[in-house]
């Protein structure tokens, strides 16, 4: 009996680093979603996506990066003046892990919204501006990301 409590707790032992082995060499995941509507409703459930994402990852030991692409209306997301999602997006960012989620504002529509308002458009601080969202999520998805639209 001894024998076999030893070799079950040796097997056991075995799946346990073996499985840990399996999620620490597993690839990255790489996922953009874009947002294009100024409407809060699909902010909230872009962001909502992007944490449900980053919790599952999480759990399964797994890394993950995430692109959120705002372009068009969408912009207003990152708009630190209009967006009324600034706080979600502040903690979505401390809650990733380090260099892992990057918000991105397109930079042709900001010179558009400029244009049209006649005033320097505001980008929150937790932004990256690109030069174009569409081309970003196109280079992102040519690089082997995968692609959400809400």
């Amino acid at each position: 009996m001894r024998y076999f409590l030893r070799l079950a707790a040796i097997a056991f032992m075995s799946m346990s680093f073996a499985s840990a082995g399996f999620a620490a060499d597993a690839k990255p995941h790489h996922i953009a979603i874009q947002i294009d509507q100024n409407d809060p409703q699909v902010m909230n459930l872009v962001l909502n996506n992007t944490t449900n994402v980053i919790e599952h990852y999480r759990a399964k030991n797994e890394e993950v990066d995430i692109d959120v692409v705002a372009y068009g209306p969408g912009l207003h997301m990152l708009r630190s003046d209009t967006s009324p999602v600034q706080d979600r997006i502040k903690r979505l960012k401390d809650m990733a892990f380090p260099g892992k989620i990057q918000f991105s504002a397109c930079n042709n529509t900001r010179m558009g919204m400029e244009k049209a308002e006649g005033h320097p458009i505001p980008i929150v601080a937790d932004a990256t501006v690109v030069p174009s969202g569409v081309v970003h999520l196109m280079e992102l998805q040519e690089q082997g990301w995968s692609y959400v639209k809400p």
